[in-house]
């Protein structure tokens, strides 16, 4: 028998010899975690510290690093179960976005796609015969995706199979969460826009998701049939509120500042940030002479860890200069006097106060806010972006954590808007509500422009960085040129910021 076989080489092969495919093996592959895009069209950021050391083990959701862009500080999580095997990106230094950050080494299964190659000149042959074995339509069998517009955060069927994961449009989510949601199945798609910023969806977006799918729902909703949906309590504050601005005769006011000379200045003010305001320990250079060896030092304020940063942006800087236009123009730190049952039927009057207070728009999670930066006429830069933090801190917790001292019942005089962080867009049409003060303007995205109506205009014109800024304005109380020569003041301090330091703001 055996001498039979010996003599048959080819049957022998066949017959007795084959390969099969290792769908359980497992593989290590080295991925390139890259920077991405953190909202509010930001094009880099600076790595502030990392979290992790080279060749340290890392799992999904562990802290990697910690970045600072112009508008905020982020914390950046692991999306894969790991090693890391090199810093692409050293602290201090600055990434763009799509830029890799570090190597992550991560064990992967094999899906058996691939098939080794075996020693024997006939083992692709069998494997083609095995392969035309598997009957045509197999390889179809997969269903294909259909498209479907993406649903609305208030579209009653955001928890029904109507916004399934086979939409094309894209989810703005970290790899990590993306990671959280698939093992918790949860679609991203019905998650859309998420609480984070730029519509980013958070792992708490997904828990939350999670909560309100393990509750019982009050009624079915039928696909084709309409469904009243009830607004939260901000939003029908904000109805209210919108309804009540049609009250007020609005006059706009738009115009561009020419920001360059802060632009040149921030990078200075950002090297001398007082080290209690630092989110991270300064790098302190060793000194042979002791400044306070004949008296100690003065004791720092204790700042919370939600009031700290690690770089300005040009919004404090904006809002101080905007707070000393005001100390020159009372009309502008004037509110309309409410109105009580002795002065119901006397004229209308203004409360003029002695400082500036001013109210900053803030998008949050559950809805739109306008906390107060009180007497901000009084308060260095830095500590005005120690309290913007604050706020932006509280806001972006669910539920929100602003408190009444954040919003103090009579608010500001001027109400400032930031809509330049989230868009591209130069110029709005802010509203004024009110409550709100007299006017209120919406700051634009600044951009770099061939200016040739400046002190070079003859020579042909330079780059110059210009941010527009849109006013509406109370018509009641505040006239047009009222306005207009306000806005020039405010001009006068942003172009010039060296101002500050002569008059000892």
């Amino acid at each position: 028998m055996l001498s039979r076989l010996l003599r048959r080489p080819d049957t022998i092969r066949r017959a007795y010899f084959h390969s099969s495919a290792a769908f359980w093996a497992t593989h290590k592959v080295v991925h390139k975690f890259k920077l991405a895009d953190i909202g509010e069209g930001i094009t880099e950021c600076e790595i502030i510290k990392w979290s992790v050391a080279q060749s340290a083990t890392i799992q999904a959701f562990d802290p990697l690093c910690e970045v600072q862009s112009d508008k905020a500080s982020v914390e950046i999580t692991s999306p894969y179960d790991g090693v890391v095997k090199e810093l692409l990106v050293q602290e201090g230094e600055v990434a763009k976005v799509g830029a890799g950050l570090c190597l992550i080494e991560v064990e992967e299964e094999d899906t058996g796609s691939q098939v080794p190659q075996t020693t024997s000149q006939h083992a692709p042959v069998r494997n083609e015969q095995a392969t035309n074995a598997i009957p045509p339509h197999a390889e179809h069998s997969a269903p294909k995706a259909e498209t479907s517009r993406r649903p609305h955060p208030l579209d009653p069927e955001l928890t029904s199979s109507a916004g399934s994961s086979a939409t094309a449009d894209p989810v703005l989510a970290l790899p990590s969460v993306r990671h959280y949601a698939r093992q918790n199945g949860v679609d991203l798609v019905q998650l859309a826009p998420g609480s984070g910023k730029g519509g980013r969806i958070e792992k708490r977006d997904v828990d939350a998701f999670l909560v309100r799918s393990s509750e019982p729902q009050a009624q079915t909703v039928k696909a084709g049939e309409d469904t009243v949906v009830e607004l939260s309590r901000t939003r029908y504050g904000m109805w209210k509120a919108m309804v009540k601005s049609l009250e007020i005769p609005h006059f706009g006011y738009s115009t561009s500042f020419d920001i360059t000379a802060l632009h040149n200045l921030l990078p200075i003010l950002n090297a001398h940030i007082p080290p209690h305001y630092l989110a991270s320990p300064p790098k302190t250079a060793s000194t042979a002479v002791d400044p306070f060896s004949i008296f100690p030092a003065a004791t720092r304020p204790e700042i919370p860890t939600e009031h700290r940063y690690n770089r300005l942006t040009y919004l404090p800087i904006l809002l101080k200069t905007l707070s000393k236009a005001m100390l020159e123009w009372p009309l502008f730190r004037s509110s309309i006097t409410p109105v009580t049952e002795s002065t119901a039927s006397s004229k209308p009057t203004l409360t003029i106060r002695p400082h500036a207070d001013i109210n900053v728009a803030l998008s949050t999670p559950t809805g739109l806010y306008t906390p107060t930066l009180v007497q901000a006429d009084t308060q260095p830069i830095y500590a005005i972006a120690s309290s913007i933090q604050a706020l932006a801190h509280r806001g972006r917790q669910i539920p929100c954590g602003l408190t009444p001292a954040d919003m103090p019942r009579r608010g500001g005089t001027i109400t400032v808007s930031n809509v330049g962080a989230i868009g591209a867009g130069e110029y709005a049409s802010p509203v004024l509500v009110p409550g709100g003060g007299v006017a209120i303007v919406a700051l634009g995205r600044a951009k770099w422009v061939w200016d040739v109506d400046g002190e070079r205009g003859e020579k042909g014109g330079e780059r110059r960085l210009k941010l527009g800024v849109s006013w509406s304005a109370d018509h009641r109380v505040v006239e047009g040129a009222e306005l207009a020569a306000f806005v020039e003041c405010w001009r006068g301090y942003v172009a010039a910021p060296e101002r500050l330091i002569a008059e000892g703001a």
